[in-house]
Order: structure tokens, then C-alpha cells, then sequence
């Protein structure tokens, strides 16, 4: 067993470990419990909720997909939800062909939005998609394609930081506004829904949901493991070089381009698995994938999870995606107020570890919520009041963290001991 390279891989990886072990259980022990226990029983869990965690699963192989790329590489992607949603058009196009003549309209060609916008003949881009391994194969090569070109182009001009970032921003909107339309021929601001099976088999049948469900389970687990494998391989460390000291690794004769185009497309191919397995279960993809603010909120996973971790990227997507399905049903309007406490007690104790700090906010949200119901207390003002108290101590924090950091310096310069001298001779001479 320790000769295996699996262990190889996590012998000195002790949270990953722990990660592996909990996404290896829930990925078998989920279903089992859906399938065995009754319905009434506390341990049986309901379809719905096993369908809602391998959402939570597909978007942790998402962020584990921007985690390589940059917390290993330092490049800051804002258009991962581009990749993600290519990824999920691909698999959603496949099961559009698989509905057949079982559609609103009779059509076995075409699907009911082109017949609903007379369209007479099937795209070409839509041909193929019949068939499940080309469809697949589509769901690596597009956003393999797209972030091959892009990269190309960006890393070759040596665009990096926050022009990058932008840059990977605006691709995401063009694609949005551009699968918007009607002309476009995926659908428009419906996109694609209305699935009916997929390799002939229901995709409503709870065998199916448990079969998605188990494979979105084992992407994570064997995508970590990739992760795992290149970033404590030599290929990792120069990417952690790259990093910390672009300029220095290229003077040192790496090709930097190079590293940074793989590391990329990857990740892409990454997020483009994860649409495709999250399309299925949800049962339906739009243009509304590709909007910004997805991408921005991936990145929100994996800093709050900590970047530079992989299993940090896994704990930040789930558990951010479980406390915003949580109060967006049991305090809709107060959502955003949670999602910013966690930003700023994950901040505060981000010396003891981010997760730490994205652990103790939900505590203390869910904590909240129970006081407001059994007090009745008045939940804005309580909450602006914590909130108030919390950023206070935040900032005093920082103020002494400031005061840490500048005070070598305003030794070094002498300051500190000019300001001393003027001060003793102040007094010596009032008490003169």
C-alpha cells in the first residue's frame, strides 16, 4: 500500500487526505442511503438532496480546475465559467438529439427551439452530437480549443496579473452575449432543457440520478488526484516558481509560456467535465452560465477555501455553495449579509487558516439565525450591529498588523529614535 503511487501522492497531504476520505464516503455512502434506508428513516436521504450535493461536487471540480491554475501559476482566471458552460452546452446538445420526435413539436431532426424559429435544417456545428463519445470528446476539445488559443495569444505577449483577469472577463461576456441570441443557434436566453434520457436511460429515474451522482463523486476525487500529482511533481515547482518570480524563472531559461498554456488548458478541460456533468443533473444549461459574476464567485471559492491547497478549493466550493442554498431558503433577503460575514471573519483569521475562518462563520451565522428565531429579534439591525463589531475588530487587527510591519523599517531609517530623542528632551525640558 505505501509503494502505490496514490499514497505516494498524499503521504504528506494531511487535510487532502482527510478530503479524499470524506468525497470517497459521501460518494458511496449517498446512494447507499437513498437506496436502502426507507423514506420516512432519518439516515435515508431524499433524491433531491443527493441530486443538490453532486451539484456541490460538479462546482468543487470547478474550483479545484481555477485552483491549479492560480494557486499553482498565479494566473487569475475570471473566465472559468466559460469553460464550465462550453462544457455544459456540449452535453446539453447530446441530450437535445437524444429527445428525438418525443419533443412539443414531433420534430426527430430538430430541436423545438428551431422549429419554433423555422429553422429547416440542422446547424452544422450540431452535427455529430447524435452520437455520445463525439459528444464527449467536444466536452474536452472546446474548452481545450478555446483556452489554447486564448493562452497562446495572451501568454506569448506576456499579458499577466490583472490585465490577464479582464482580459479572460470580457471572453466570458462576449460568449454570453453572444449565446443570447436566437441566430446564435443554442437556444437563446432559454438555452437547452427538456431532457428526456441519456445512453437510453431516463434521466428523471432515480438509478440514473445515482449513477451521475457517483461519477461526479469519482471526477473530483481522480481530478484531485491529477492536481495532487503535477503540482508536487518537478513541472509543479516550477509552476510555484513561475509564480512567485515569473521574470526570474524565464532568465533562468524556462519557457514560461509553455508551462503556463498546459497548466491552462487542463484547467479548462477540467471545468469543461464539470458542466458536462452538472448539466444532467440539473436538466438544464443558458447563456446565464457564462455571466461574469460565476466566475468571480469561483474565485471566491477558492480563496475563502485558500488557494494553493486543492482540498481548500474542494471545502471553499462546497461549503459556500451549502450556506447559500441553506439561507437563500430560509432567509432569502439576508444572503448577501452572510456571504459577507464570511468574507470578513475568513479575513480576520486567515493567520490560523482561511477554512478556519469560512468554519466559524457558518457556526456563528447558523448560531444567529437560531437566537433571531427563538428572541425575535429584529434581523437587520442585529445583523448590521455584529457585522459593525466584527469589521471593527478587523480593522484593529490590522491597524496592528500595520504597526508590525513598519516598525523595522522606521527603525532602520532612524524615525523611532529621532522621535524618542525630541520627546525625552520635551520633558527634561518641562520638568526644568
Amino acid at each position: 500500500m505505501k509503494n502505490t503511487m496514490i499514497y505516494k501522492l498524499i503521504q504528506n497531504d494531511t487535510l487532502g487526505r482527510y478530503v479524499l476520505a470524506a468525497l470517497f464516503a459521501l460518494t458511496v455512502l449517498v446512494p447507499l442511503s437513498n437506496i436502502l434506508m426507507p423514506e420516512g428513516s432519518f439516515l435515508h436521504v431524499p433524491t433531491y438532496t443527493m441530486t443538490l450535493i453532486g451539484k456541490y461536487l460538479c462546482y468543487a471540480l470547478l474550483a479545484l480546475a481555477l485552483d491549479l491554475v492560480w494557486g499553482y501559476c498565479g494566473i487569475l482566471s475570471l473566465g472559468h465559467g466559460a469553460f464550465f458552460a462550453l462544457g455544459g452546452y456540449a452535453m446539453g446538445m447530446y441530450l437535445m438529439r437524444q429527445i428525438g420526435d418525443r419533443g412539443m413539436y414531433g420534430n426527430a431532426e430538430l430541436p423545438d427551439f428551431m422549429v419554433f424559429l423555422n429553422w429547416q435544417e440542422l446547424p452544422w456545428y450540431w452535427m455529430g452530437f447524435d452520437n455520445f463519445g463525439f459528444a464527449m470528446l467536444m466536452v474536452l476539445l472546446v474548452p481545450g480549443l478555446l483556452a489554447f488559443v486564448f493562452g497562446w495569444l495572451a501568454f506569448r505577449s506576456r499579458v499577466t496579473g490583472v490585465y490577464l483577469s479582464i482580459i479572460t472577463q470580457a471572453m466570458t461576456y462576449a460568449l454570453m452575449q453572444a449565446f443570447f441570441l436566437n441566430d446564435f443557434g443554442f437556444g437563446g436566453n432559454n438555452g437547452l432543457t427538456d431532457f428526456k434520457d441519456i445512453l437510453g436511460f431516463d434521466i428523471q429515474a432515480n438509478a440514473t440520478r445515482i449513477t451521475l451522482f457517483m461519477l461526479s463523486g469519482g471526477a473530483v476525487i481522480c481530478a484531485y488526484l491529477l492536481c495532487r500529482f503535477i503540482t508536487t511533481s518537478k513541472f509543479g515547482r516550477v509552476l510555484v516558481s513561475i509564480r512567485d518570480a515569473e521574470s526570474r524563472s524565464r532568465f533562468l531559461g524556462y519557457r514560461v509560456e509553455h508551462y503556463k498554456l498546459f497548466v491552462f488548458v487542463l484547467s479548462a478541460v477540467l471545468a469543461g467535465i464539470a458542466g458536462a456533468l452538472f448539466v444532467p443533473q440539473v436538466g438544464i444549461i443558458n447563456p446565464g452560465e457564462f455571466n461574469p459574476v460565476n466566475s468571480i464567485e469561483i474565485v471566491i471559492w477558492v480563496a475563502l477555501g485558500g488557494r494553493g491547497t486543492l482540498y481548500g478549493a474542494v471545502i471553499g466550493a462546497v461549503v459556500v455553495n451549502y450556506v447559500k442554498s441553506f439561507y437563500t431558503g430560509a432567509m432569502p433577503e439576508m444572503w448577501l449579509f452572510m456571504l459577507g460575514g464570511i468574507f470578513v471573519v475568513s479575513t480576520i483569521y486567515a493567520n490560523a487558516g482561511v477554512i478556519v475562518g469560512v468554519i466559524l462563520s457558518v457556526v456563528a451565522s447558523s448560531f444567529y439565525m437560531l437566537l433571531c428565531k427563538l428572541f425575535g429579534m429584529d434581523i437587520n439591525g442585529f445583523v448590521m450591529l455584529i457585522f459593525a463589531l466584527v469589521s471593527l475588530y478587523g480593522c484593529a487587527k490590522y491597524f496592528d498588523n500595520l504597526v508590525a510591519w513598519l516598525k523595522p523599517k522606521l527603525l532602520a531609517l532612524g524615525f523611532v529614535e529621532k522621535l524618542l530623542a525630541s520627546k525625552a528632551q520635551a520633558v527634561t525640558e518641562e520638568a526644568k
